[in-house]
């Protein structure tokens, strides 16, 4: 999203809440991760597994109470999942069935013995996700309204500085600059081929969401003319 909004006050009573949120969350990541690549991989003896889940939880963390302590208000926008575009929740299950499937097979390649990545490449692309980690927090600090779902509230204005001077969708070029390398980071190639549909579901995403922007968001239309390329600077 490109908007922006002033902070506002948050309760002792509402932030409880968000951490109890916050906290049930981080506690099932690891299980999920577990579900999703360590069962597969039928083995513990999965060190790139494990480097990643470092990668991918603590930084996590860090930006997490950061915000907690800095802008609640943005990270209770941060917890809401529910779509309210129809386009979107399609879209949602596209992504949900990428990720699945971009994790399972790494762990299906460990048991299988598909591919043999060499470990200076596997510690490159933990080293690009951490980028893609790092734009994203760029992207956090600057647009407090970087919300997960689409959506236009009272008040927001869009942004047109920094990272978004680049490009219209710079948390998305985040996701896709962290995401698409997690195969490799868990020793697999052949986990490429479902993690790059990533690609088609931003692009849809980005389609769908432009489309809201452009009719309920003062000044985006203007924006759009300004600044050329929605995710990927120099190519679209």
């Amino acid at each position: 999203m490109v908007l922006k909004v002033i902070n506002t006050s948050y309760t002792m009573k509402e932030m409880k809440s968000l951490i109890r949120k916050i906290i049930v969350r981080l506690a099932l990541l690891p299980l999920v991760l577990i579900l999703m690549v360590i069962v597969p991989a039928g083995t513990f003896n999965f060190w790139q597994a494990y480097v990643y889940f470092g990668i991918l939880i603590i930084p996590m963390m860090y930006i997490l109470f950061f915000f907690l302590r800095n802008d609640p208000v943005f990270m209770e926008r941060r917890t809401r999942l529910k779509e309210k575009e129809k386009e979107q929740k399609i879209i949602l299950v596209v992504f949900n069935l990428v990720f699945i499937a971009g994790f399972v097979i790494p762990g299906l390649d460990k048991r299988f013995g598909w591919s043999d990545v060499p470990a200076w490449i596997v510690l490159i692309a933990d080293l690009i996700i951490l980028l893609g980690y790092m734009l994203i927090f760029a992207v956090f600090r600057q647009n407090s309204h970087a919300s997960r779902i689409v959506e236009v509230e009272s008040g927001q204005k869009v942004i047109t500085t920094g990272l978004y001077s680049i490009v219209r969708h710079p948390m998305y070029l985040g996701i896709l600059i962290m995401y698409i390398p997690t195969p490799v980071a868990l020793g697999s190639y052949w986990g490429l081929i479902p993690m790059s549909g990533i690609i088609l579901g931003l692009i849809l995403r980005i389609a769908n969401e432009e489309k809201v922007l452009r009719q309920n968001l003062e000044g985006y239309i203007e924006y759009c003319q300004r600044t050329r390329y929605r995710l990927i600077p120099f190519l679209w």
